[in-house]
C-alpha cells in the first residue's frame, strides 16, 4: 500500500512565524505532528511518503504514485486544502480528510468521500483494515476519546529537520476550563489526557538521537490541566537531561494559575521551559465574566505576567477584542497592559465564533452569526453581529495592532520585559542558525527596513545595560519584524 501524507500550507499569520524564517534561513515554522504521528500507526511495511507544502512543492508525480491520499488541517488551511482537493481529483486519488477543519466541517467538502471526524487513535485498526480491503466507510468516529497513553513515536524519518524551526511533541489533551469561546473542549474535553512521562521521553529522546539539539514546542491545549501529572513528567525531564546532557529547550502553552505554583514554575524552568503561552484574554473583568475564562478572575494580571517572568519564562500572550461587555476603552485598556506587562509577543485578535463552540451555539440562537470563520482571527473580519459597531472594531483592532508593533513601541516593550526577567535553568546552545539571525537582523532590521533608528538604539542600550540578555532581545526584535508585517498587511 502507498499512502501521500499532505499537510496544506498556513496562511501568513501570527503563529506561521513567516517573516521570521527568512532570518534563521529555515522554510517552516512547525512540522505537521498529526500527520507524523498518524503516519506511525499504519503498517510498517506500507510505503509512506510526507509533502508539507510549507516546505515543498506537491508534485503531481507525488500524486500518481499514491493509493491513497491523507490530509490533516486546519481551519485557517481552508483554501490550501481545496487547491489540494481539486488536483486530486483531477487525477482519480481518493482522499481521506481529518484534523479540526473536518471534525466540524466536513459537510463543506462534497469532494472528499473520506473523513476520520476526531481522535484518531482508536479508530486506525478498522481503517487500516478497511483500507487493506478497499471497502472505505464514509466516515470514521470513535465513540469516546482515546487513551493516548497508547500513542506511538511520531514518524520523524518522513521529514527532513533541516526545514524547521521547531519540532513538536504531545504530552496532554484536553483542558479542565470551559471558555465560551474556545474549541479545545469540543475537539479534545475537559477532563485532560496525558501520554505516560516514560513515553514523552522516548519521543524527545528519539528526536535528540536524531540530531535535533534546538527548541522544542510542547502542544498541549493545557500543559498544567493535571498539575500532578506535569510535576511529574517535568522531574523525568529534569533527569534525562542531566543523564543524556541533553540541549534542546521548550515552551508551550498553560493558564494563567500557573503563576499560583512555586514548585510548578521552577521545574519547568529547570527542565529547559524558556516561554509560555497565556490566554490573558482581556483586562476587562465584566468580559472576562462573559466568557467564562474564571481563571483568569480575582488576579492582578500584570502581576502574574511579572511573576513568571521573574522565574525566567518569556509570557507570550493571547488577547482577544470584540466580547459583548467590552466598552469604547477597550482598545486603550488592551494597549496599556500589554505595554505595563512586558508582554512582548501579544497575540491579538478579533474574537471568532469557532464551530460547536459554546460561543457559536449563543450567538446562533441569537441570530447574530453572520459566516463561518477563516480560522484566522488577525483577518479583522468579524463573523457575528457584535454589540459594539463593527468598523469601530475592525479599524480600531488595525490601529491597536499596528501600534504594538511599531518599532518604538515594540522595543520599549522588550526593555520592559528584560527589566523584569531572570533569566534560569540551563543555558541553550547557538546554534548556526541563531548565529545567521544575529548577522541579518543587523542588516535587515538596522539599515534595510523602516524603524533602523529605534533598532540601533534599542541595540546599544541592551548590550551596554544587560549584555548577558542581547541575545533574547535579537531574537524577540526579529519576532517583532514579523508581527510588524502582519499587522501592517491588516
Amino acid at each position: 500500500m502507498k499512502v501521500l501524507l499532505i499537510n496544506p500550507q498556513t496562511p501568513d499569520t501570527f503563529w506561521s512565524f513567516k517573516h521570521v524564517l527568512r532570518f534563521i534561513s529555515k522554510r517552516a515554522a512547525f512540522p505537521p505532528l498529526g500527520l507524523l504521528t498518524v503516519a506511525a500507526m499504519l503498517p510498517g511495511d506500507w510505503e509512506l511518503r510526507l509533502v508539507d507544502t510549507n516546505v515543498a512543492r506537491l508534485k503531481d508525480e507525488d500524486l500518481r504514485w499514491a493509493d491513497y491520499v491523507m490530509i490533516s488541517a486546519m481551519i485557517v488551511q481552508k483554501e490550501s486544502v481545496n487547491e489540494i482537493v481539486e488536483r486530486c481529483r483531477k487525477l482519480s486519488k481518493t482522499i481521506i480528510a481529518g484534523g479540526p477543519l473536518f471534525t466540524t466541517g466536513h459537510a463543506d467538502f462534497p469532494h472528499i468521500p473520506h473523513f476520520v471526524l476526531g481522535e484518531a487513535e482508536e479508530i486506525m485498526p478498522q481503517l487500516v483494515e478497511d483500507l487493506s480491503a478497499g471497502a472505505l466507510r464514509p466516515h470514521y468516529q470513535a465513540a469516546r476519546r482515546p487513551d493516548i497513553s497508547q500513542v506511538p513515536v511520531p514518524r520523524w524519518d518522513l521529514i527532513d529537520f533541516r526545514h524547521y524551526a521547531t519540532m513538536a511533541v504531545q504530552f496532554s489533551r484536553g483542558c479542565p476550563f470551559d471558555c465560551e469561546f474556545c474549541d479545545i473542549v469540543v475537539m479534545n474535553g475537559r477532563a485532560p489526557r496525558t501520554k505516560t512521562p516514560a513515553q514523552l521521553i522516548a519521543e524527545l529522546e528519539t528526536l535528540r538521537l536524531r540530531g535535533w539539539k534546538d527548541t522544542v514546542f510542547i502542544v498541549d491545549d493545557n500543559f498544567i490541566g493535571n498539575k500532578n501529572l506535569a510535576k511529574a513528567l517535568l522531574r523525568e525531564m529534569i533527569s534525562w537531561r542531566s543523564r543524556v546532557r541533553a540541549e534542546m529547550g521548550f515552551f508551550t502553552e498553560a493558564s494563567v494559575n500557573l503563576a499560583d505554583d512555586a514548585e510548578l514554575c521552577e521545574l519547568m524552568v529547570q527542565a529547559g521551559f524558556k516561554k509560555v503561552f497565556l490566554g490573558i484574554e482581556t483586562p476587562s473583568l465584566e468580559s472576562l465574566e462573559e466568557c467564562r475564562k474564571l481563571q483568569n478572575r480575582g488576579r492582578d494580571l500584570v502581576e502574574t505576567v511579572k511573576t513568571l517572568q521573574r522565574y525566567g519564562l518569556e509570557v507570550m500572550g493571547g488577547f482577544i477584542i470584540g466580547f459583548d461587555n467590552d466598552k469604547n476603552d477597550i482598545f486603550r485598556r488592551q494597549f496599556e497592559f500589554i505595554q505595563r506587562s512586558g508582554v512582548v509577543t501579544a497575540m491579538v485578535g478579533l474574537l471568532t465564533a469557532l464551530p460547536e463552540t459554546r460561543l457559536y451555539r449563543r450567538l446562533k440562537r441569537e441570530g447574530r452569526l453572520d459566516c463561518e470563520t477563516t480560522g484566522n482571527n488577525t483577518d479583522a473580519v468579524l463573523n457575528f453581529k457584535p454589540k459594539l459597531n463593527r468598523d469601530f472594531l475592525t479599524t480600531g483592532y488595525r490601529n491597536l495592532m499596528k501600534k504594538l508593533y511599531e518599532p518604538r513601541t515594540y522595543y520599549q516593550r522588550i526593555q520592559i520585559f528584560l527589566k523584569d526577567h531572570r533569566p534560569s535553568g540551563p543555558s541553550l546552545r547557538l546554534s548556526w542558525s541563531d548565529f545567521q539571525a544575529f548577522l541579518k537582523s543587523f542588516w535587515l532590521l538596522g539599515v534595510w527596513y523602516r524603524g533602523r533608528v529605534a533598532y540601533w538604539r534599542f541595540f546599544w542600550s541592551t548590550l551596554l545595560r544587560r549584555p548577558a540578555q542581547l541575545r533574547s532581545a535579537i531574537e524577540l526584535a526579529i519576532i517583532g519584524y514579523h508581527f510588524r508585517r502582519v499587522a501592517n498587511g491588516l
